[in-house]
């Protein structure tokens, strides 16, 4: 798999994790990066102009088209048979939820939307990516799209011109708008968790102002992450910061917490980030089981309605995209008919409530166990060889050790993130992403992981 990507003239590399020399390769050999760069990056416009099939969408079309193209051109086997069954898994239960569907014509969009998201574009991903390299570049654009947004996001929340919450528009939501406000939170906290482990961990033959710069950015980006007002968000990335902690190692580990908790000295008590309205969000997470609010009721309703159409068909659920029209039939009479969403430029709006915010609970529902299983059994297995491959590299002083934390702090923090939202929006195509560079660390040859 290893000689798909790799040009027979390459030459040596200084390192297994030294940084790449301009002279190999070149732009013949990184302008397939290009899309994909353009597919993390894209989202960034406005959420007008960016919904469902815009530009991100149309970039990840060409990123797998690339791919595609440079796989027939080099006529080589491009996967290994443990990356294909791994990543082309959840392939089957989506297969198997369209042609057991009510109305499988109905089904064939979602169909289509789910390769995309966790088949094609984690694929092509793990194949453009050469090396270690690579890798860092899109990480890095993870990073540029966070501090974009986040820059963004706080001036929402100082002009009190973000979306309406508790009745002020202060909600930082970035360019994507009121009607997706976990946009924001999503790729401000892909940016901060790449951003953390490369303080933790920084390339060899880093210039030495990179990590702290990295540690400057992280601390930077937990701003408009605690404006974003998302608790599923804050909780994601507080779980993923500590894993990606506890691999490091512990010296690295126990300098982290403290810079953290003198940075939460700071901006709590010398910039007033603590606010009434952030403190009594936070204090919310430990009263959704005692006095939820609204939005939390609502969740358990959707929640409760997904149970309900998997125990009426476990097997194969009702079908993709099935969750909307056979909500009603499932849902207790205290769901409400929707969201209010207004502020960020837009008007007063009522959202409907069209999936249970909990991936799981809705692959569950739609998909059946024969989907869930081949969708988190795929997920498992690139988390668990992710982590097994990081403990391997810190054993051995890995210099692309960086890779592996962000592969790991992603996935972790994608599989937890699930627990509270799902797929839709704009940022929906960087969840494939994120699944494919994981995959990379977890799946790939070990020359290629190597290289950089």
């Amino acid at each position: 798999m290893a000689a798909v990507l790799t040009p027979p003239a390459a030459p040596a590399q200084a390192g297994p994790g030294a940084l790449p020399r301009a002279r190999w390769g070149g732009w013949r050999e990184r302008w397939p990066l290009l899309p994909l760069v353009a597919t993390v990056l894209l989202p960034a416009l406005p959420y007008g102009a960016s919904g469902g099939g815009g530009p991100a969408d149309l970039a990840s079309g060409l990123t797998v088209l690339v791919c595609g193209g440079r796989l027939l051109y080099l006529r080589r086997r491009p996967l290994s048979a443990t990356a294909a069954l791994v990543l082309g898994l959840p392939a089957a239960g989506f297969a198997v939820a369209t042609v057991t569907a009510a109305d499988p014509a109905a089904a064939v969009p979602g169909l289509v939307r789910y390769l995309q998201v966790f088949v094609l574009v984690p694929v092509a991903v793990f194949l453009l990516l050469r090396d270690a390299y690579g890798f860092r570049v899109v990480g890095g654009s993870l990073v540029l799209l966070a501090v974009v947004q986040g820059v963004t996001g706080v001036h929402q929340y100082v002009t009190g011109t973000g979306a309406s919450y508790m009745g002020e528009d202060v909600r930082a939501v970035g360019t994507f708008g009121p009607s997706d406000i976990m946009g924001m939170a999503t790729v401000v906290a892909y940016g901060l968790l790449a951003a953390a482990a490369c303080a933790l961990r920084t390339p060899r033959a880093a210039p030495s102002w990179l990590r702290p710069a990295a540690a400057v950015l992280a601390v930077a980006l937990v701003v408009p992450l605690t404006l974003s007002f998302s608790r599923g968000v804050w909780i994601a990335t507080g779980v993923a910061l500590l894993v990606a902690l506890a691999l490091a190692g512990r010296r690295q580990a126990l300098t982290s917490l403290a810079v953290l908790g003198a940075a939460g000295v700071v901006l709590v008590g010398g910039f007033g980030v603590g606010s009434e309205m952030i403190a009594d969000r936070a204090a919310s997470v430990t009263r959704v089981t005692s006095t939820p609010d609204r939005s939390v009721s609502d969740r358990y309703a959707m929640w409760s309605a997904a149970g309900a159409m998997w125990r009426e068909r476990p097997v194969t659920g009702v079908g993709l995209k099935g969750f909307p029209a056979h909500r009603d039939a499932h849902a207790s009479i205290g769901l409400s008919s929707g969201s209010d969403t207004a502020g960020a430029g837009q008007a007063f709006r009522r959202q409907a409530l069209l999936s249970p915010h909990n991936m799981y609970l809705l692959v569950l529902g739609e998909q059946g166990l024969v989907g869930l299983t081949a969708l988190v059994g795929s997920w498992a297995a690139i988390l668990v060889g992710a982590v097994r491959r990081l403990r391997r590299a810190r054993a051995r002083g890995h210099a692309a050790m960086d890779c592996g934390l962000v592969a790991v702090a992603l996935m972790v923090w994608q599989s937890v993130n699930f627990l509270y939202a799902d797929i839709g929006g704009p940022t929906t195509v960087l969840s494939g992403v994120v699944l494919g560079l994981a995959a990379w660390w977890a799946l790939a040859e070990p020359e290629r992981v190597g290289a950089a």
